[in-house]
């Protein structure tokens, strides 16, 4: 069948589909009609529907072709079977010889051997199948694209029925875990940290389309070209509107997200729906839809974000065209609020951030998202990867937010209410006397100056410097600016962002990490394809051998920015001292040119390597040759050293850093630092937390770099220790045979009085 030939055809047949859903009738006889006028017009022999029912079970409910006492009585689990593969995975399935499929289910009652070939569509709401609609030849067919496509247009069509509540009541499915008031503890992924309390409101921006099939279409064409110049319109006035300076990173998320919004391809996928015979707003939601539905299995952390903001612009979009204002619900008057959504794009959370936002829970969610870096810019304690948030959590229900721990507690009793808000008043107290403290300096008891620095990778952390009284930067990330934009930043926006973060450090010192892209952070920019273990693929250094154009204009842009100050640079990931002498030599080029060229040069410029990659432990004598200072970056040194993926949740807290041997190796190469006369600093997630960092003082670190939260904690504790004592203890741990020393420190600290 040709496409113009299909496309008549299927305005055909939905014109009958919505003269039969108008008639009357019951749901179950309409549908009766409905799977035969499919059949006819499709030239198929059989066309089935199957529903979706509690306990997650497809039920036959109509069939034209197959035995009608199978209605009802035909039973198929999700995943079952090829029609419960279509609704387990939410994509179509097409197949000639249906039978030889490994999936294949056979029904004795249905009678349906004598069919070769099958084509199956689930009909989705929201993006999750509540059925499947399925047709069937005698002879082997090969279904065309058109014709799946043209299947699907119908099942969304038909899951305005099914869902309806005539055919299975729309309470069936409910969750019901957690009922009958009972308390309710749920477990995610931490997104940003924090402790929240406050009444959940849901976020459902669902908007019912009322008239799916259009009566011309050319005036859907107009209705969807007004309606989306009107929701540019509002985006520009969003954008405007927005608090967020313009060059910072927060903002990039922004503007980037209305980019997405003139996407042409997603516009043009939803004229090709309205030339099928669909009205805008139908053409919308099955655009919608059908993008979930492709890319739910999509493991690319970046391609299933930006599928997030489409749906963010599908909602809105639908908005303009129902003509409904769905703008921030209204927040109870006198509760803070938690808010609860399967996902939000990050011009929503502005959306709602603007009252008393208090916490997000996601069903989805991951730290990639746009929506999780401006909940960070706006310390909004977040929480994702909750399963069936909306479904257990009631719009007006207490809950406790404790994204710290990543837990949900909903309905809470008082033997949880009352601990928490003790914990949250404590937490507020030390806040205050950290920022009473933050002028005072990190020098412990016995005299000994640590200095404590912040990483940071938004224009928003630096912030905390101040706040906090931090020493200075000790790890800037150059590329979270090169993650949240749609294009490569050129040399002068990164001259213009370097700048801006160095007027920020007012004098103390920064250090620049160059691009650590690849691995876990994706780029827009580039397809680097699929790697089997991105983390010790192609990323950092290793894409500046391929691509050293990138490292040079980014290093172009810091000697730029550094004109006349110190420039502090390192370069992430190096397994062997031949890439770091790549690296410098590229650094060398890039000052001569700006020398040539007339340019006023950094005051002096350091260079530094970042100790990740077990390989470099072996050459440290010579690198320690090269380089002015060495930062030992935990975060990956410690995933290699373990095997263990820091992603993986399941393995990921299986192996303790403290453990003697991970400390007496730090503990060396602080000790040929010291013998190079080079100055090793730590920069990763382990010098964050409280005990871990006393440790790495005890082992001799005196330059830390944590997480901006992390500063006043830290400081507290460095100001009530006694280096000499901690020096000698920690020694005797470094040659334990234990697993873990994590209890033996934790008494350490509270003999001794340290503010653990």
């Amino acid at each position: 069948m040709q496409q113009g030939q299909t496309v008549l055809v299927l305005r055909r047949l939905l014109a009958q589909i919505r003269d039969v859903m108008a008639a009357e009738g019951s749901a179950q006889t309409r549908l009766a009609r409905i799977v035969s006028i499919i059949a006819t017009d499709l030239a198929a022999e059989v066309c089935s529907v199957y529903v979706r029912r509690a306990g997650d079970v497809l039920e036959l409910f109509a069939t034209q072709g197959l035995r009608a006492t199978a209605v009802r009585r035909t039973r198929l689990r999700i995943g079952e079977g090829l029609i419960g593969e279509v609704a387990a995975s939410g994509r179509p399935l097409a197949l000639a010889d249906a039978q030889s499929h490994p999936n294949f289910a056979y029904r004795p009652e249905t009678g349906e051997e004598i069919y070769q070939s099958l084509m199956g569509v689930p009909i989705l709401r929201s993006g999750r199948s509540v059925g499947v609609l399925a047709v069937q030849n005698v002879r082997r067919r090969q279904y065309a694209d058109e014709e799946i496509e043209a299947l699907q247009t119908v099942a969304m069509v038909l899951a305005e029925l099914v869902i309806g509540g005539k055919l299975v009541d729309r309470y069936e499915l409910a969750v019901t875990e957690g009922i009958a008031l009972l308390p309710l503890r749920l477990e995610g992924v931490r997104l940003n940290a924090g402790l929240a309390l406050g009444v959940a409101v849901q976020h459902r921006p669902r908007f019912t389309v009322r008239k799916l099939v259009a009566e011309d279409t050319s005036e859907e064409h107009d209705r969807l070209r007004r309606a989306v110049a009107e929701m540019h319109g509002a985006l520009d006035d969003m954008l405007r509107a927005s608090d967020f300076a313009a060059g910072s990173e927060h903002r990039d998320v922004l503007e980037t997200y209305r980019m997405i919004a003139e996407d042409v391809g997603w516009l043009r996928r939803i004229g090709e729906a309205i030339d099928t015979g669909l009205t805008a707003e139908a053409a919308v939601q099955k655009v919608n839809d059908d993008i979930h539905a492709r890319m739910s299995q999509v493991s690319d952390p970046y391609l299933r974000e930006r599928v997030h903001d489409l749906e963010d612009l599908a909602d809105r979009l639908l908005q303009h065209l129902i003509g409904v204002d769905d703008k921030a619900l209204e927040f109870p008057r006198t509760n803070d609020v938690i808010l609860v959504a399967r996902n939000l794009g990050p011009a929503q959370l502005l959306d709602y951030a603007r009252g008393r936002l208090r916490g997000v829970i996601l069903e989805e969610g991951s730290p990639n998202a746009h929506v999780v870096i401006v909940a960070r810019a706006l310390d909004i304690p977040f929480v994702g990867q909750v399963r069936d948030a909306l479904n257990r959590i009631d719009s007006g229900e207490e809950v406790i937010l404790d994204a710290d721990h990543a837990q949900v507690f909903v309905r809470p009793g008082d033997d949880i209410t009352k601990p928490f808000l003790r914990n949250l008043e404590a937490r507020r107290a030390r806040k205050a006397a950290y920022a009473a403290s933050k002028d005072l300096p990190a020098v412990t008891l016995d005299d000994v100056r640590i200095s404590i620095n912040i990483n940071a990778g938004l224009l928003v952390e630096l912030n905390h410097m101040a706040e906090s009284g931090a020493d200075g930067i000790g790890l800037y990330r150059t590329e979270v600016p090169f993650m949240v934009r749609s294009e490569l930043p050129n040399v002068e926006s990164q001259r213009q962002l370097y700048r801006k973060v160095l007027d920020y450090a007012a004098g103390k010192p920064v250090v620049f990490r160059t691009l650590d892209i690849g691995g876990d952070k994706v780029q827009a920019h580039w397809n680097q394809g699929n790697e089997a273990n991105p983390a010790m693929g192609w990323r950092a250094i290793r894409v500046s051998f391929d691509r050293p154009a990138l490292l040079r204009q980014q290093l172009r842009a810091l000697i730029r920015a550094a004109a006349g100050q110190e420039l502090s640079v390192m370069f992430p990931m190096i397994a062997e001292v031949e890439e770091l002498d790549f690296a410098r030599r590229l650094l060398d080029m890039e000052l001569d040119r700006e020398k040539r060229h007339g340019g006023l040069l950094p005051s002096s410029v350091r260079v530094g390597a970042m100790l990740e990659v077990p390989a470099l432990l072996f050459q440290l004598q010579a690198l320690l040759s090269r380089v002015d200072f060495v930062s030992v970056g935990t975060n990956d040194l410690i995933q290699f050293l373990f095997a263990s993926d820091r992603a993986n949740y399941r393995v990921s807290e299986r192996y303790d850093v403290l453990t003697p041997m991970v400390l007496s190796l730090l503990k060396n190469v602080v000790q040929q630092g010291q013998a190079a006369n080079v100055p090793v600093n730590l920069c990763g997630e382990m010098a964050s937390q409280p005990l871990d960092a006393m440790a790495l003082v005890g082992i001799g670190f005196r330059n830390i770099s944590v997480s901006p939260p992390a500063v006043g904690p830290i400081k507290e504790i460095v100001r009530s220790l006694r280096v000499s004592s901690l020096e000698k203890f920690t020694d005797s741990l470094c040659t334990s045979s234990q697993r873990s020393v994590r209890e033996n420190l934790k008494a350490y600290a509270k003999d001794h009085g340290i503010a653990i």
